[in-house]
């Protein structure tokens, strides 16, 4: 049952315009597209740091961010992932939709649906760094900039998403 109280959600095209808005002013004013990934990157490489200073300071990758002097939260990035869950939180409290639930479907149990989200949530998360990027940075700021790279990322992504549900939607039902 719907709550009465609750705020419509924007119109998509509109929200899709402002969302372009959004990125070209990010582009015209910082020289910078958008992206969430680096951001929660930075901060686990942070928690890293502090608690494994030594493989930080060795391991080639996380080095380029996180070692010796480099303090991995001096970043654009984390202010841009602070602003969308801000963001994000104060749309969900205007809107009346904060609240705790599980959304899911009524063949699947909680403990279930928590453990497909939280496995796929990994996925998605050592799949980003693997691509140089989420899917933020790759469709948004790639494909804004026409790289061909990045296209391939959606059209796979959109193709994947279609292969998979096929499988994952008698869980809703």
């Amino acid at each position: 049952m719907m709550d009465r109280n609750r705020r419509q959600y924007w119109n998509p095209y509109l929200a899709g315009f402002l969302l372009g808005v959004v990125l070209f002013a990010s582009f015209f004013l910082t020289g910078n597209g958008l992206g969430a990934s680096g951001g929660l990157a930075r901060l686990l490489f942070a928690a890293e740091a502090k608690v494994v200073p030594d493989y930080v300071d060795n391991h080639p990758y996380i080095v380029r961010y996180a070692g010796g002097d480099r303090n991995p939260l001096d970043h654009w990035l984390l202010w841009l992932l602070i602003g969308v869950v801000a963001g994000g939180f104060v749309s969900g409290l205007l809107g009346r939709r904060v609240r705790v639930e599980t959304q899911k479907g009524p063949s699947i149990s909680t403990p279930t649906r928590w453990f497909f989200a939280v496995v796929g949530g990994t996925l998605v998360g050592y799949a980003a760094q693997m691509a140089r990027g989420c899917t933020s940075g790759q469709a948004l700021t790639g494909g804004a900039v026409l790289s061909a790279g990045s296209w391939a990322f959606m059209f796979s992504v959109f193709g994947g998403g279609y292969l998979i549900a096929w499988f994952a939607r008698r869980l809703w039902n």
